[in-house]
């Protein structure tokens, strides 16, 4: 039931996943599509961004080859920036929309990536990294909005998987038809998830996501 500017009960994402795509093949079909969809909203919407006085500069921010950090990295320049945080950024702990600002509107002034998270606050189906502590996972984050784009190569290799299942207590019954996937072959593959809402948010600069929705996706909305 989150009421902030930046939240609704459901939103809509553009979620391609795709075979034969590693974790740097990701990073850069991530990226070359934020950075596409950026350029036509420009090249096409001139006069719409006009009507809504957005500041086409933070639009012209999304160019290709975006800053990268670890998260590992992420935490320590947090740690460093001598900022009093509401939660102060510690390792194994999820990055809070506080600290999603400071790396991409205080430290880069543009949309940064941040990738290889720790595995505890990762889905179970990322792949894990040989330092077996941390997974191949990336957000793009983005001024004024925060995380954007959320991503990952998958685990493909079967073993791996069902024991990261089984140190999270998830029953392999219940998921037969995904190991399943692994069981009989696979390919490298990865995929992410683009927050469609989010994306027209900066885009037209509005402060609140509820603003770019075409209707009431909010708690108590739904009589039926």
């Amino acid at each position: 039931k989150s009421k902030t500017r930046r939240h609704l009960m459901e939103f809509w994402m553009v979620e391609p996943e795709v075979a034969f795509l590693d974790f740097e093949g990701l990073l850069g079909l991530a990226e070359e599509l934020v950075c596409h969809l950026t350029a036509r909203v420009l090249d096409r919407c001139r006069e719409d961004l006009a009507v809504l006085e957005r500041d086409i500069s933070k639009l012209e921010t999304v160019t290709p080859s975006f800053p990268r950090i670890t998260y590992t990295e992420a935490v320590e320049i947090l740690e460093r920036s001598g900022e009093s945080f509401e939660f102060p950024a510690a390792w194994g702990e999820d990055l809070q929309s506080e600290h999603e600002r400071y790396l991409c509107e205080d430290l880069c002034e543009r949309p940064v990536v941040v990738m290889n998270y720790p595995t505890e606050i990762k889905a179970f189906y990322m792949r894990l990294n040989e330092d077996g502590k941390t997974v191949r996972a990336m957000d793009i984050l983005f001024p004024g909005i925060g995380e954007i784009v959320g991503g990952s190569q998958r685990e493909e290799c079967l073993e791996v998987l069902k024991e990261k299942m089984a140190k999270l207590g998830i029953e392999e019954k219940e998921l037969w038809w995904y190991l399943d996937l692994r069981r009989f072959g696979t390919a490298v593959h990865s995929g992410f998830g683009l927050g469609f809402e989010r994306l027209v948010q900066f885009a037209t600069g509005m402060g609140n996501i509820r603003d770019v929705i075409p209707f009431p996706r909010t708690p108590q909305n739904a009589e039926f």
